[in-house]
């Protein structure tokens, strides 16, 4: 699988789902394209799409797109049907039945088409040179380059720009996050926090008001995404709020400028695309882990980049934030992107700040390797039973009763 740009890692649109809600939208407007004459299609949803789909709004997903072409859509649930390549599948098939497309949404808002899966996107970091982060640290080390150096040099100085996009959406959604209040929808009837959280945190003296003010800030992005609303995916919609948080919390604590906010998120881009490419970013295939462990790890490295830590330092903030959550299972209350989904962006938020304090202290050496980890976090996922990948059957999804 090819390294590809981080365009393709970093994602505008809105939530709550970029597997669930981003995938299946763009799998529908690809169908559309591709068959313009076809006014009345079935969709059929499989596997954890299928079981957690009507809370990530998939349908309305859909629905939304066929509309948009003027054309008629019925759609159809298999929740215990698991397709071979991922556990995300969705099938879009004329109403004759004569014209079909099968599309799997592999995490991030990416999908592949089927007879297509080992067809990949343009190849911008070679696998032979950059294709770990054990090569990544060499040519690194070779060159004297930082990681986001490596980003602009592979992509050009205009990847900058797009990250300037990305950045202002993000502090977008912790503005509007920050300002919303209410309850979300769903039916969980879960309020919103992070108005009052910040407030509170704003009037407490001492550390503990401090880091609650990071927790604030990834839970205003959280719960923007939980309510439908325009965030990135870092890595994914299920755990936006961690990246920008950190981000935006060390931004105001130590003035940086904005210039260095968007090399560290190229940093952050960097570290993503390694587990994006070696591992999975998506819940339905290897839980949690894959989604918020993967944020914690970014995040841990773009703030020990913003403190002055060296790429191995970086490195090892990266480790410990997929490391210390390996077996982090995937069980939304209702299929839904808020219980445990929230808050677990708000901690992890914080524990990237102390992972990046943590290695600041060492000279980036230490035992277990992101490579490592992120081999792990893949065997690790694979033997975890499908009720605890997004399926909503097992775990605290299993345990409340509304």
């Amino acid at each position: 699988m090819a390294m590809e740009s981080l365009r393709e890692l970093y994602r505008i649109g809105y939530g709550p789902s970029s597997s669930h809600t981003m995938g299946p939208r763009k799998a529908s407007e690809d169908f559309i394209a591709r068959h313009k004459e076809i006014k009345s299609v079935k969709a059929e949803l499989y596997g954890s799409l299928a079981a957690t789909g009507k809370g990530h709004l998939t349908d309305k997903a859909i629905r939304e797109a066929f509309k948009e072409a003027g054309c008629d859509v019925e759609i159809f649930w298999y929740p215990d049907v698991f397709k071979k390549f991922h556990p995300n599948c969705l099938s879009l098939l004329s109403s004759d039945g004569k014209v079909s497309e099968t599309y799997y949404s592999v995490g991030g808002g990416k999908i592949v088409r089927e007879g297509e899966e080992e067809r990949d996107g343009k190849e911008v970091y070679p696998n032979d040179e950059l294709g770990n982060m054990e090569k990544l640290l060499a040519y690194c080390d070779k060159e004297g380059l930082h990681f986001w150096e490596v980003a602009v040099e592979r992509e050009g100085e205009e990847i900058l720009d797009y990250m300037a996009e990305i950045w202002a959406v993000m502090k977008d959604a912790i503005k509007r996050g920050l300002e919303n209040e209410g309850v979300l929808p769903g039916g969980l009837k879960l309020a919103r926090k992070a108005c009052f959280i910040h407030e509170q945190a704003l009037s407490m003296s001492g550390a503990l008001g401090n880091t609650l003010v990071a927790h604030s800030f990834a839970l205003a992005v959280s719960e923007e995404n939980a309510g439908g609303g325009k965030i990135v995916t870092a890595p994914t919609c299920g755990s936006c709020g961690v990246l920008p948080g950190a981000l935006y919390y060390i931004q105001n604590e130590y003035k940086i400028p904005e210039v260095r906010i968007l090399r560290a998120l190229l940093t952050a881009g960097m570290v993503g695309n390694i587990v994006k490419t070696n591992g999975s970013i998506s819940g339905a295939e290897v839980g949690c882990q894959g989604e918020v462990g993967v944020a914690c790890a970014m995040a841990g490295a773009a703030v020990g980049y913003l403190l002055g830590a060296s790429i191995h330092q970086c490195e090892y903030a990266a480790e410990m934030g997929l490391e210390h959550h390996l077996g982090l299972t995937c069980d939304p209350l209702k299929g839904l992107v808020q219980i445990p989904c929230i808050e677990r962006n708000g901690f992890a938020c914080m524990r990237a700040v102390d992972h990046a304090s943590y290695a600041l202290v060492g000279d980036g050496r230490h035992k277990i390797s992101f490579d490592d980890v992120v081999e792990v976090m893949m065997e690790t996922g694979h033997a975890l039973p499908s009720l605890y990948r997004e399926t909503s059957m097992g775990g605290l999804a299993r345990v409340y009763e509304v």
